[in-house]
């Protein structure tokens, strides 16, 4: 099969768990992509089929997947047969903290399905004690496997906390992003309206999210040490549709 076929395929789908089942894709896992399926149809995830993949092999999953959207190929969807197929259980791969920007779905970006990820957003995708105890529940009785921070460019969040905006119970929301705002080294124009310092900022509060999440919780960082799953950061790009994942 040609590299570009097998990096382009949907990767959440019964027919590639099942050959990874039977072992028939064990020469993949040397190099090139790990989601050899063809079938574009993809049944929500089972926990079966979900605890076959590896972290990285997940992180994987979602790189193809924004592969194809920003190619326009995104895999067509029975979502009513994923939805009916769910109703039993869900067992997501990943855990996402995202921001609420209506620009940066997680699911759309990376092509993914009813039931393949949990996803909690909030503005400046920052973390809480509410956040940790949902990202805790993915992973420690869930079972995913990935914990993914996603910032994103030209974020309005980020903007508020260089600016220090105030409104409501949004002031303390800025707060949390402003540590980053200081901790990022950065020479030109220390300004919201310099958006290549907004960017650099929102790459630094994932970086700071990502850290702070194996600090704030024990039980995640415990699950991380022993393999079990990955905690990592992103960055989507609002102009190019691309996601940058950071490891």
């Amino acid at each position: 099969m040609h590299r570009d076929s097998q990096r382009d395929c949907n990767c959440f789908n019964r027919r590639y768990f099942l050959k990874l089942a039977s072992g028939a894709t064990a020469a993949a896992f040397g190099g090139g992509s790990l989601f050899l399926a063809a079938d574009a149809r993809a049944d929500a995830l089972t926990k079966d089929l979900r605890d076959k993949l590896s972290p990285d092999q997940i992180i994987q999953a979602m790189k193809n997947g924004n592969a194809r959207f920003r190619k326009g190929e995104r895999k067509e969807r029975n979502y009513l047969r994923e939805q009916k197929v769910s109703v039993s259980g869900q067992y997501p791969a990943a855990a996402l903290l995202s921001c609420i920007d209506s620009r940066a779905p997680a699911e759309v970006i990376m092509d993914l399905g009813i039931g393949d990820i949990f996803n909690c957003r909030v503005a400046g995708n920052v973390e809480n004690a509410d956040i940790l105890g949902s990202l805790e529940f993915a992973c420690k009785l869930a079972g995913a496997k990935v914990v993914l921070v996603m910032g994103h460019t030209a974020c309005g969040a980020i903007k508020g906390a260089i600016d220090n905006a105030e409104l409501g119970n949004l002031t303390g929301l800025l707060a949390k992003i402003k540590p980053a705002v200081q901790a990022t080294a950065y020479t030109g124009e220390r300004s919201a309206k310099n958006y290549a310092f907004v960017d650099a900022v929102a790459r630094k509060n994932v970086e700071m999210t990502v850290a702070d999440i194996r600090k704030d919780s024990p039980v995640l960082a415990e699950l991380e040490a022993r393999g079990n799953i990955k905690i990592t950061g992103a960055m989507y790009n609002l102009e190019t549709g691309a996601v940058e994942f950071f490891g």
